[in-house]
């Protein structure tokens, strides 16, 4: 005969897929609370940072402005101060009389000879325009400037003179820097020399100032991308940690749901398996016994005719004959639907029993070993052992064409564990798994076996036979025994 697969189907099916349906839905219902909680503390987050970015912003400009102008009143302080020390040198010269053509030439000598900084110098220019001195620039001295305009556009020297006529004060330029060759922004003070025609001034250049405040700013901007950064890693902790309560809510839900599971299934095997007790009970109690009893009085009946007519004889030792066939049927299913034995006497006496009975109906040779220290077991690993069992020898018979099969149910320390194993043409368990139209026989062995808290392994291929290992781990065990 051809080798079939060997888990062969039954009516149970693998699982429950309304529980799997509302499992689909509690997920998605809690992925949706998770983001209903993270919407609105990123939405907060984003509007924290806003502010923050906003605010941080107008406090730098503020800094920024405060700054600047205490750097420019502390230029400008510096300024007023360097103009009144020379215009004083000049009022004492003035003072001591003299030859006023003697007198000017010395001052601007002594002017020339001033300076502080690297770019920090004096220059004198008549009030026409025209450079008397400039110690930076000589070539510059004796020509008149007075149409000079700098990189705005701007009429430098008439600002100057017009800035020092009025009284003196401040007038911002731009005007070629000494160490470096470049424009640059100046602040220069001036006020003028009134019996000479003379205005003098000194200046001081701004671009270092520059230079600090865009310093400043690239700080302060650094100090917004820090804070911002920190509230985005707040943000990511904050969804990392919904998140994780997320999954570790799932799993703990998934480990109640499962172990719920579990103990629905372990009940309703139960609940199979009582009704099959109250059955066989029946079928043995009600059944069997009319059948016996039929079967005596047809026994008697035949005693009485045994002397009359043959055609009587016959007819009754038909019917007794078919009697005796219903009787072995109702005693057959009444064992199969639950064996006594497994009640009363146990699993290995139950396991026994099974190999032997299939054994006689069988053309395999069929060993049963128990191995190890033998102790009480709990309902529920009885019966799905032994249900495991009974599966597995049925698509034997049906399947594998096997010679020999081998069922040993061990004891030990650690666990209980049941191998049966077969010398048949075995089949492709890996594909057998993937295809949902076979091994549904398989997937029952599984489930039961996962209901208990125990494992199911198959090992077979083409021509090799098949060996199935239905383990339960000790604290399992011990577990149901407690439940």
């Amino acid at each position: 005969m051809p080798c079939l697969a060997w888990p062969a189907s039954s009516n149970r099916r693998p699982l429950h897929k309304a529980q799997r349906v509302d499992d689909a839905f509690f997920v998605r219902l809690k992925a949706k609370l998770i983001l209903l909680a993270a919407v609105p503390l990123l939405l907060s987050l984003a509007l924290i940072a806003a502010a923050v970015r906003t605010q941080s912003q107008e406090l730098a400009r503020r800094e920024h402005l405060l700054v600047e102008q205490a750097y420019m009143a502390a230029r400008q302080a510096e300024l007023k101060h360097y103009v009144e020390l020379a215009t004083g040198m000049v009022r004492a010269l003035r003072e001591q009389g003299g030859n006023t053509a003697d007198v000017q030439r010395e001052a601007l000598r002594l002017l020339s000879l001033l300076s502080y900084g690297d770019d920090g110098y004096f220059f004198v220019y008549d009030l026409q325009g025209r450079v008397l001195m400039h110690s930076r620039q000589p070539d510059l001295v004796g020509q008149n400037l007075w149409t000079l305009r700098d990189l705005e556009g701007q009429q430098t020297i008439q600002q100057l003179i017009a800035r020092a006529r009025s009284g003196g004060g401040y007038v911002p330029y731009f005007w070629r820097k000494p160490s470096s060759g470049l424009m640059a922004r100046k602040l220069g003070y001036v006020v003028t020399v009134p019996d000479w025609d003379w205005m003098i001034g000194t200046g001081l250049y701004l671009d270092d100032i520059d230079a600090t405040m865009a310093e400043l700013d690239r700080q302060a901007g650094g100090h917004i991308q820090t804070t911002l950064l920190w509230i985005a890693g707040i943000a990511a902790l904050g969804i990392g940690l919904l998140t994780a309560s997320g999954v570790w809510l799932n799993l703990s839900e998934h480990k109640v749901t499962d172990a719920k599971l579990r103990l629905l299934a372990r009940q309703v095997v139960q609940s199979q398996e009582d009704e099959r007790a109250h059955l066989a009970r029946e079928l043995h109690d009600g059944t069997s016994q009319t059948l016996v009893s039929a079967k005596l009085q047809i026994e008697a009946a035949m005693d009485k005719l045994g002397r009359g007519e043959r055609a009587v004889v016959l007819s009754l030792a038909k019917a007794l004959a078919r009697l005796n066939d219903s009787l072995d049927e109702v005693r057959r299913i009444s064992h199969r639907l639950r064996p006594a034995m497994l009640d009363t006497l146990g699993l290995p006496a139950a396991l026994e029993l099974l190999g032997r009975e299939w054994g006689e109906h069988s053309s395999a040779r069929v060993r049963v070993r128990i191995e190890g220290t033998q102790s009480d077991l709990p309902v529920e690993v009885k019966t799905a052992l032994f249900r495991v069992a009974q599966e597995a020898v049925t698509n034997i018979s049906k399947h594998a064409d096997a010679l020999e099969v081998d069922i040993v149910l061990s004891f030990d320390a650690h666990s209980l564990r049941l191998d049966i194993r077969d010398d048949g043409c075995g089949f492709d368990a890996a594909a057998v798994q993937l295809d949902p139209r076979r091994g549904i026989g398989l997937r029952n062995m599984r489930e039961r076996m996962a209901s208990i808290g125990g494992r199911f392994e198959v090992h077979s291929g083409a021509g090799s036979g098949t060996w199935l290992v239905a383990s339960v781990p000790a604290d399992a065990v011990e577990r149901l025994r407690k439940a």
